[in-house]
C-alpha cells in the first residue's frame, strides 16, 4: 500500500499532506506519534526545574534578600536593610 496512491480524508492531519524529506525532517515531531513516556518524563524534568528555582529563590529570601528591580528592568536580589544599622 502507497500512500501516494490514497486520498487525504478529514482527520487525517498533516501527515497526508505531500511534502518533501527535508520538510518532514525538519518538523520531525509533526509526523510522529506522541510518546506517554517521553512526555511524563519531560513534565517531570520541567517540575523539578521548576521546583529548584522556587527552592532557590526561598532559600534566598530566607537569608534575609528580596528581588528589588533596578532602573533597567532587571531583577537583583539585594539584602534587607534597617533604618537602625548604620
Amino acid at each position: 500500500m502507497s500512500n501516494k496512491n490514497k486520498e487525504a480524508a478529514p482527520g487525517d492531519g498533516i501527515r497526508s499532506l505531500r511534502t518533501s524529506n527535508v520538510f518532514r525532517l525538519v518538523n520531525f515531531e509533526l509526523y510522529t506519534k506522541p510518546n506517554i513516556v517521553i512526555m511524563g518524563l519531560g513534565l517531570v524534568a520541567l517540575g523539578g526545574c521548576l521546583g529548584y528555582i522556587a527552592y532557590m529563590r526561598q532559600k534566598y529570601e530566607d537569608l534575609g534578600y528580596y528581588g528589588a528591580i533596578k532602573d533597567d528592568g532587571s531583577e537583583e536580589f539585594v539584602k534587607k536593610k534597617s533604618k537602625w544599622d548604620s
